[in-house]
């Protein structure tokens, strides 16, 4: 956990709240139609570099969101629905060895996004980690609480994530020349990125309950 406090946040107002709801529906939207037209000359989101830049952009939105209630639990919501379009999206483009790297740093940050949002923290965008929440007594006695994610959020997270590596693996078993290959860590190996891969959501699945360092196996192993 970092000890480091952030700065006091506050909370949405309620129009706040639905201005931010509209532009956060509305940036979802455009990223699954982008996604789904993918293969069309007039699709903006053509290559995963650029697939993977619109996420960045919304991600980073999502974690401005103060975790203050009653507007933690949207944080949390659309964190989870990024997570899940973005971990079913990524298997729809062609891996290859330029944008492989770029997958491995959005995933870090991913990991890094969901570790604040899980013990509740202030996001800070200039560092990349989430910053303690302080609510002094005042604000307490005001009413003024963070609500943490509920058992039912924590247990879609995992799903989503343990789910994601799996289909990270799949995707990788796919050679760079769209053959099957035998051994996805050799691949992953000539690549430098082994060890980043073993990595993947180790913070979060860590953090959950022992779940850290899911390593990628060849499906062969799996089978």
């Amino acid at each position: 956990m970092n000890n480091i406090t952030g700065p006091k946040p506050r909370a949405l107002s309620l129009n706040q709240e639905r201005k931010l709801v509209d532009y956060l529906d509305e940036k979802f939207l455009e990223l699954m139609r982008g996604f789904k037209k993918r293969s069309e000359p007039t699709s903006p989101y053509r290559t995963l570099s650029d697939y993977l830049a619109a996420a960045r952009q919304i991600l980073s939105f999502v974690l401005q969101i103060p975790p203050i209630d009653p507007s933690t639990s949207l944080r949390t919501a659309y964190l989870l629905r990024l997570t899940n379009d973005v971990l079913n999206s990524v298997p729809g483009y062609a891996p290859t060895s330029p944008v492989l790297h770029e997958v491995v740093d959005w995933l870090d940050d991913l990991d890094q996004a969901w570790l604040a949002v899980l013990q509740t923290q202030v996001w800070d965008p200039e560092q990349g980690v989430g910053r303690d929440l302080v609510i002094d007594a005042g604000d307490a006695a005001d009413g003024v609480k963070s609500t943490p994610m509920s058992q039912t959020e924590v247990a879609r997270l995992r799903s989503l994530l343990v789910g994601g590596v799996a289909s990270l693996e799949e995707w990788l078993s796919v050679g760079m020349d769209g053959e099957e290959i035998g051994n996805v860590e050799r691949m992953l190996g000539r690549l430098g990125l082994q060890n980043e891969f073993d990595e993947v959501f180790s913070g979060t699945l860590d953090y959950l309950g022992g779940f850290g360092g899911y390593v990628v196996e060849p499906l062969s192993e799996l089978e």
